[in-house]
């Protein structure tokens, strides 16, 4: 219980607060949020805003079923843009709150779109559910295993809509492929690959120096381990350090695995293996800028995933993508929302193209016209209970398999693994892995 009394006198005060009943004092589940009608417009809260977010905050205002009406961030000029840019596209002007968990006890706030660095994804959409809220995560579910895990756990407590920002899940032309795949088309499937490329520069070397004034450095780190604040971190570099980030198979290669999965109709591996390093430049950067990854599914199937952040050369001509082999063709998704098909030979036979231009090394807005179909999918599971296009027990899924491979590479082991459940089979070394250390006070709960 002192973890759970920590956290919220961490939260200061008016914050949000960890109870037992997972809400705030006087307030019960039900009544936490008011109820929405079949036509009233869904209120939102945007949690980060900086790119990522600021772009999702201007779709889900577009939407005619919604209205932002808090942004939060913990660099307060990303709080003024993010408003400024709102403003121009609802009527509403949304108010600014730097520390979420105070926006939490808002009754109005209906839904939290969380949109922050990884290593607050589940802590924040924990805390989200716990006030009643209905929540869309941003891939990737999970900092590590039992976090997504205890995220899967928690949205069938609370009972509430859990949409994760796998978008291509709503792309029509990319569910068609689906279709097509699973239709028997290129008949049985054995093998699939994905891969990310892209040329990032060089992070340098940081220095350490005071954080500025603009950012509350403290609520940035939340439940990760204090560290000194070093200038080549926020907002973006965050993603190449272990205390914070997941690699660029997490940042990216969640997405293409996930199309895998999806085709595949497969869940959990029997064995994942992983090789690659930091090898273009000698800066800050932890993670790997180079990186293999190999699934096997038991006798059945195989895939591979292949990440290169620091050389251009396209795959297919296109800078992510996955491509599905079956014993009658193959099939390819770039990573637009179009597909093609080929004969056994390699004979182009089919070529679905959409008019929708994509940017997919564009980190704030690559789709944002498609990207609306899957925010309006998350809306009509609020109102009408309709199924949801990519559930958190699926977005758990593929995001394991990234995380898994990420532990082969640190442990330098092939993993063997459970299918059942995606539990790692008699490895301590590599089970530490499984969870991650917490700043004192800052532990998530369920």
């Amino acid at each position: 219980m002192n973890g759970r009394r920590n956290f919220i006198k961490k939260a200061g005060a008016g914050a949000i607060g960890l109870t037992i009943g997972g809400v705030l004092p006087g307030f019960s589940a039900s009544s936490y949020s008011h109820i929405i009608g079949a036509n009233d417009r869904i209120h939102v809260m945007m949690v980060g805003v900086n790119s990522r977010g600021n772009a999702l905050a201007n779709n889900f205002a577009r939407q005619k079923a919604c209205e932002v009406i808090t942004i939060c961030d913990v660099d307060k000029r990303a709080i003024e843009k993010c408003i400024t840019s709102v403003k121009t596209v609802q009527t509403r002007t949304p108010k600014g709150e730097r520390d979420f968990r105070k926006a939490l006890e808002d009754k109005q706030v209906d839904a939290a779109v969380i949109a922050t660095p990884d290593h607050w994804h589940t802590p924040a959409a924990l805390l989200a559910l716990q006030a009643g809220k209905h929540v869309y995560l941003e891939k990737p579910v999970s900092y590590c295993p039992q976090e997504g895990e205890m995220l899967v756990k928690a949205a069938a407590k609370y009972g509430k809509v859990v949409q994760i920002g796998t978008q291509r899940r709503s792309w029509p032309k990319v569910i068609e492929a689906i279709q097509q795949i699973q239709s028997g088309v290129i008949g049985k499937i054995h093998f699939g690959k994905g891969w990310y490329i892209n040329d990032r520069a060089s992070i340098g070397i940081g220095k350490i120096v005071t954080p500025p004034e603009w950012l509350d450095w403290d609520l940035w780190q939340g439940p990760a381990p204090r560290t000194a604040y070093k200038d080549n971190i926020v907002h973006y570099n965050w993603h190449w350090f272990w205390r914070w980030g997941t690699a660029e198979s997490l940042n990216n290669g969640t997405h293409m695995i996930d199309l895998l999965l999806w085709g595949m109709n497969l869940k959990y591996p029997t064995k994942v293996s992983s090789m690659g390093g930091r090898y273009y430049y000698k800066d800050d950067w932890e993670t790997p800028d180079t990186q293999t990854v190999s699934l096997e599914f038991g006798n059945n199937a195989t895939l591979l995933w292949e990440g290169q952040s620091c050389n251009g050369k396209l795959i297919e001509d296109s800078s992510v993508g996955v491509i599905f082999y079956g014993d009658g063709g193959s099939l390819f998704i770039s990573g637009g929302n179009d597909y093609k098909i080929f004969d056994k030979k390699g004979k182009l036979i089919k070529d679905v193209q959409s008019n929708v231009k994509i940017d997919a090394q564009n980190t704030v807005s690559p789709a944002q016209h498609l990207d609306a179909i899957h925010i309006l999918n998350f809306f009509d599971g609020i109102q009408k209970g309709t199924p949801l296009n990519m559930t958190v027990e699926s977005g758990h899924q593929c995001t394991l398999l990234m995380q898994l491979a990420n532990i082969s590479l640190r442990t330098g082991r092939t993993l063997d693994i459970n299918p059942a459940d995606g539990h790692i089979i008699n490895d301590n070394e590599s089970q530490k892995y499984w969870n991650r250390n917490y700043e004192p006070g800052w532990e998530p709960n369920e």
